[in-house]
């Protein structure tokens, strides 16, 4: 590698080579453990006498700047980087917008900064020790060999046509979706998915619908967009139909596993949103997040199975039934909506990682994703019902239990008394993390209690962690 360095005039070269080291080094772009050239190299690069660069490197090794190892040469000697004035800095015009920007961060993404307690009972997180890394790599390598075959250079937007293929037979055989290879739109994982049908639909001041309490990054993104986001509460059967005004655009659900309480939408309930919608030529976004894992009853068929009229975009992700680190969603979508939405996708990163599509659709198309799933159901059925027995046990005195029968999180709604955000800190000085309901509220009334996630914490944790919640509220009562 060649060092950039740039003389002005052949008086002082020593000088000015210790000048422009020192300020790259001190700024961070020569970084810390970089090896420089040898002298007699970098004096033939740069025109000088190596007595020139002898010298600087000598000035700059007194400085503590550099080191030199023996046999094997010099290198920056690691030191805090001197950052420039930041008060320099020019007001920009955009300041209004981008702190609009700053305050829609949500509070999973700060919570996802916290280091982890021992006992984690975190939501919407999967257990990394179950996932089939042997199967993975295989189709990773098999995605390889592909990339080394494929001759072209751009790949459609769309996704390519073997995962979308693989994507509609998985979610037609375990969801009961309605859809053909060509409905499917592949993209970096479900918030992408959101932030496209939004992108397409959304104008400034439009009415948008969802859920209170609901999923926050889907109403930050919603604002972010300009809409009217309207709070609809929920009850037993799930989305308060009646309450959605006239002139919504766009629906968002979770109807077959309510976020982040966990009941599912009835049948009645589901037709009454379905008319709804059409008296208002509305689009429903189903986000069907986690409900390949389904513990009791038979499976509630999704709301895009039951929509007759091209008003319903489903939305699912991998992200949750494998590893977060794939990023890789979908969305089924009505005719009305695809083609733009390819479109945007297009805009947006022109397609998801080519590599990582191969690999999932060898993934899927071998049996391995279903062959995951049923492993994974016992596992967290196990633990869902360690957990649901403890509730309605020893901890039953403070909190009860939200009816859910789907996903990897359950809730818990707290009794009169329980003081829960008081309960959460001082669980988290004996290592039990614990998460509140309160911040999926919006302009619904809080209704006091914990998210419960347990696709993270092995089913030998649980006892040994509730107990200490226990023993917690014991000493606050």
């Amino acid at each position: 590698m060649e060092l950039h360095i740039r003389f002005e005039g052949r008086k002082g070269l020593a000088d000015q080579l210790y000048q422009q080291l020192r300020a790259g080094i001190d700024s961070g772009h020569l970084a810390a453990g970089t090896q420089l050239p040898p002298t007699r190299l970098l004096a033939e690069q740069l025109g000088v006498s190596r007595k020139t660069v002898a010298e600087a490197y000598s000035r700059l090794t007194y400085d503590n700047l550099l080191s030199g190892v023996v046999g094997r040469g010099t290198f920056i000697t690691p030191r805090q980087p001197i950052r420039g004035n930041d008060a320099a800095a020019i007001p920009l015009a955009a300041a209004d917008t981008l702190e609009r920007w700053r305050q829609r961060a949500t509070v999973l993404a700060r919570r996802a900064l916290d280091a982890p307690s021992r006992y984690d009972f975190i939501g919407g997180a999967s257990s990394k020790a179950q996932f089939p890394y042997d199967q993975w790599r295989s189709c990773m390598n098999h995605a390889l060999r592909r990339s080394q075959r494929h001759t072209e250079r751009q790949f459609a937007a769309q996704g390519l046509p073997e995962l979308r293929e693989a994507i509609a037979h998985h979610v037609a055989f375990t969801r009961g979706v309605q859809c053909s290879p060509a409905d499917v739109l592949v993209c970096n994982g479900a918030q992408q998915a959101l932030d496209l049908i939004a992108r397409v639909l959304v104008e400034p001041g439009c009415k948008v619908a969802m859920e209170d309490p609901g999923y926050p990054p889907a109403r930050q993104l919603f604002l972010a967009l300009g809409a009217n986001v309207q709070s609809v509460p929920v009850d037993d059967q799930g989305l308060c139909v009646e309450q959605i005004e006239d002139g919504t655009r766009l629906i968002y659900v979770t109807p077959s596993h309510q976020f982040p309480l966990g009941m599912p939408m009835s049948e009645q309930r589901r037709q009454a949103l379905l008319a709804r919608a059409a008296a208002l030529g509305a689009l429903i976004i189903e986000d069907d997040y986690d409900c390949e894992f389904r513990y009791q009853g038979p499976a509630a068929e999704a709301l895009q199975r039951l929509d007759r009229q091209g008003l319903v975009a489903y939305v699912g992700t991998f992200s949750k039934t494998l590893l977060p680190e794939l990023r890789l969603g979908y969305a089924v979508l009505p005719p009305a909506v695809l083609q733009a939405a390819c479109v945007a996708k297009h805009l947006s990163d022109w397609h998801s990682p080519s590599l990582q599509q191969w690999a999932l659709a060898r993934f899927i198309s071998e049996g391995h994703l279903n062959k995951h799933i049923r492993r994974c159901h016992d596992i967290y059925s196990a633990r869902r019902e360690r957990i649901l027995a403890r509730l309605a046990g020893d901890l039953s005195p403070w909190f009860d239990a939200v009816p859910a029968s789907a996903g990897f999180h359950l809730s818990a709604l707290a009794k009169p008394g329980v003081d829960v955000e008081l309960l959460i800190n001082l669980a988290r000085k004996v290592e039990v993390g614990l998460y509140s309901l309160a911040p999926f509220f919006s302009d619904a009334p809080v209704r006091p209690g914990l998210l419960l996630g347990f696709g993270a914490i092995e089913l030998l944790d649980i006892d040994p962690a509730l107990d200490r919640v226990r023993d917690t509220l014991q000493s606050l009562s």
